[in-house]
């Protein structure tokens, strides 16, 4: 749902003000968290997705301009997926803010906040923890853009940790679309990660999603290695 009646004009003219004064800006990149950074070992990448958007067409008008489209601004490593060169920020109860949101392509049909844990405790958003498109009955917020504001009846998640994977690799690593697989990272801080889901198509190529929360618990930066494990006793084929 598009609303402008969400907040008060004030309001609004108030979070627009604080993000002037914040310096936010669709341009600029560079001093921007990327969508994500990742670890390649060997075949398999692991990406610590940071908190991001999801947009549909008409919310990417409301918040930035009657016939905008987002801006390639980084290639991600899925093909066909960038990071947008548009950013939002992103309010929560209580009027608290996270600015400078990146927002990634392509648009979608449904609009999706995903926040790591410790951003949910700065919203003051009880984050359930869903697979990607399962936004039934989660927490809404605000969106606020240069040109608009959004508001989100629902929407706002703490992504599943998952694996994408093409039925080739899925085939020798002995699971299909919907198991559930192990990760465990070799560091300073080693770490096994259970119960990812296991997300198997046609063309992805392997690589594990965890949030920033999970990644710096990992260490991740600083990992000498990455190893799916299928789980002990795993009936992953049956059926």
């Amino acid at each position: 749902m598009t609303s402008n009646a969400v907040l008060q004009r004030s309001d609004v003219e108030r979070i627009v003000r604080e993000i002037v004064r914040r310096q936010f800006s669709i341009a600029d990149l560079g001093q921007q968290t990327t969508a994500s950074r990742a670890a390649a070992h060997s075949e398999l990448v692991v990406s610590v997705s940071a908190r991001h958007v999801h947009l549909t067409d008409e919310h990417v008008e409301t918040l930035f301009g009657p016939g905008s489209t987002l801006t390639p601004g980084k290639d991600l490593y899925q093909d066909g997926f960038y990071a947008a060169e548009e950013t939002v920020m992103v309010v929560g109860p209580r009027r608290r803010m996270l600015p400078n949101v990146r927002v990634l392509g392509p648009t979608r049909s449904f609009s999706q906040v995903e926040l790591a844990f410790t951003d949910g405790i700065s919203l003051g958003i009880d984050l359930p923890v869903r697979a990607s498109g399962k936004i039934e009955g989660t927490p809404g917020c605000v969106l606020v853009g240069p040109a608009g504001v959004v508001e989100l009846a629902e929407g706002v998640i703490r992504a599943e940790r998952h694996v994408h994977m093409n039925h080739r690799d899925a085939e020798r690593l002995g699971v299909k679309s919907g198991d559930r697989i192990d990760l465990e990272v070799e560091s300073s801080s080693g770490v096994l990660f259970k119960d990812l889901l296991v997300r198997a198509d046609a063309t992805s190529k392997l690589e594990v999603h965890i949030d920033t929360d999970e990644g710096n618990a990992a260490d991740l930066d600083h990992a000498t290695g990455v190893r799916l494990v299928k789980q002990e006793g795993c009936k992953c084929q049956a059926g």
